[in-house]
């Protein structure tokens, strides 16, 4: 992927199950930097018990340098997959620039 900020962000949506491990996981790798929110949607598996048909998730946002992002992604994938349909998704998606709001200003993938 080409990405000349040097940035990117990786999101994944993952069982709650898993978030501890998957946490744990990205730490080790030097993952420095991550936001959680609860999810609920459907995809590959619905929930038909459920009148609402949703499950419930976590959505993982992690912005990094582009050259981490195959690592970050591999690492969520390798922990949070336990072969059942609804383990969830993740995705990759350059990043045009990142600011910090304390500074007022754009910084480097090297900053974050």
């Amino acid at each position: 992927m080409k990405n000349e900020s040097g940035f990117c962000n990786v999101t994944a949506i993952i069982r709650g199950d898993a978030l501890e491990k998957v946490e744990r996981r990205l730490q080790e790798i030097g993952v420095n930097g991550i936001s959680m929110m609860q999810v609920k949607g459907y995809g590959e598996y619905t929930n038909f018990y459920n009148p609402e048909g949703l499950t419930s998730h976590v959505r993982l946002d992690i912005y990094t340098a582009a050259k981490c992002c195959d690592d970050i992604a591999q690492a969520i994938m390798e922990v949070a997959s336990s072969g059942v349909p609804g383990d969830g998704i993740v995705a990759v998606h350059p990043v045009g620039k990142v600011y910090r709001i304390r500074q007022r200003k754009a910084v480097g993938p090297d900053e974050l």
